[in-house]
């Protein structure tokens, strides 16, 4: 199993430490490194992440209030140099608490127990759900996989399209990808998610579903590409 992985620390000695722990772990996979909270902040707003290396002592937004920030955080290991905030820290949930400097067999230790953690919870999680409830106005929609035809990020909310109707809610993409099955949706750009089996055709860098035109990013394209149209395409 592969983790998910961002460090955020705006110490440069403390980052590139945190980077070298991070590549000699087999299972984790580095996606972001941020300077601070805020810029963590901004990747998770249209990213999801399985783990967080993060640091608490950060300008503008300390740690602690950046993983308060959170409506549904990823998995935490904090990283800091101030042995105080051991106790918020654990009241957050975090699943490891670790003073700097810190030595690599105390890391190994703590990425072993985020990845049990993790494991753990995906078992816990039901494997056969088909919807899920999504908070719109002061109702919760009941949103069934089946109906949905893409997912779109507008700033602070996010757009679920179904064939009859729009959906709104205060919401970041990344929490929507976290909920979706990934065998049944994938993210083509970094506002937009959309359900394999709706797509109709693709034309350059657009996605047709329905009466929605979705644009794909030249990051993304590639792997797009791959999975939906290689895998499945007839050849002589």
């Amino acid at each position: 199993m592969k983790l998910t992985c961002m460090i955020a620390d705006d110490e440069p000695l403390a980052r590139k430490g945190m980077q070298e722990y991070v590549q000699d772990i087999e299972f984790l996979d580095l996606v972001a490194v941020c300077e601070n909270g805020l810029q963590a902040n901004s990747f998770l707003k249209t990213n999801t992440v399985d783990l967080i290396l993060l640091d608490i002592q950060m300008p503008k937004l300390s740690g602690i209030e950046f993983l308060k920030s959170l409506q549904q955080p990823p998995v935490v290991i904090i990283t800091t140099a101030y042995q105080e905030y051991a106790l918020e820290g654990y009241e957050l949930d975090v699943v490891d608490y670790l003073v700097k400097p810190v030595a690599f067999s105390r890391f190994v230790k703590a990425v072993n127990k985020a990845k049990d953690f993790i494991a753990l919870k995906q078992k816990q999680q039901p494997q056969d759900a088909s919807y899920f409830y999504l908070k719109v106005d002061n109702r919760f929609e009941k949103i069934n996989y089946d109906e949905i035809l893409l997912a779109e990020a507008l700033q602070n909310y996010v757009a679920i399209y179904t064939a009859d109707k729009k959906m709104l809610s205060y919401i970041t993409l990344a929490q929507v990808e976290k909920q979706l099955p990934v065998n049944r949706f994938i993210k083509v750009h970094k506002s937009y998610i959309v359900a394999l089996d709706k797509i109709k055709s693709i034309e350059g860098n657009i996605i047709n579903i329905a009466q929605h035109a979705i644009p794909v990013s030249r990051s993304l394209k590639d792997d797009v590409m791959q999975k939906i149209v290689f895998d499945k395409l007839l050849k002589k």
